[in-house]
């Protein structure tokens, strides 16, 4: 079994700065993809920023230039670096993984965290 423990959210006035961590562990083998994604009251879950074993990565249009996604391999752990924060930004985030189990048949696995909260007041 795999957890994802996220940290890091709160409350920021606009043009503030928050910075997210998630942790993963348990029986990974190798994880491929680390990233984060947010859900907005009455919206659906929607991607903010994603981050491969490579080191590619992928950005909402909404966050780019302003959000920056990090990782710490050995720990696997990700970072969510979020800069001139707006009211639009309000959601919960949650930390994703896709990752190989320690058993050989466990590939391409999905783990979600229980979200952290963030709000930009305006």
């Amino acid at each position: 079994q795999v957890q994802l423990m996220e940290s890091g959210g709160g409350l920021v006035q606009t043009g503030g700065s928050l910075r997210l961590s998630c942790a993963a562990s348990g029986s990974i083998r190798s994880v491929t993809a680390m990233g984060w994604y947010c859900q907005a009251p009455g919206k659906q879950r929607e991607l903010v920023a994603v981050l491969t074993s490579g080191g590619s990565t992928n950005y909402a249009d909404s966050v780019k230039g302003r959000f920056t996604i990090s990782r710490a391999n050995a720990q696997n752990m990700v970072y969510l670096q979020m800069n001139d924060l707006k009211p639009e930004d309000t959601a919960v985030y949650y930390c994703k993984a896709e990752y190989d189990g320690v058993r050989l048949s466990d590939l391409r696995r999905v783990a979600w965290g229980q979200g952290t909260q963030v709000t930009v007041s305006s």
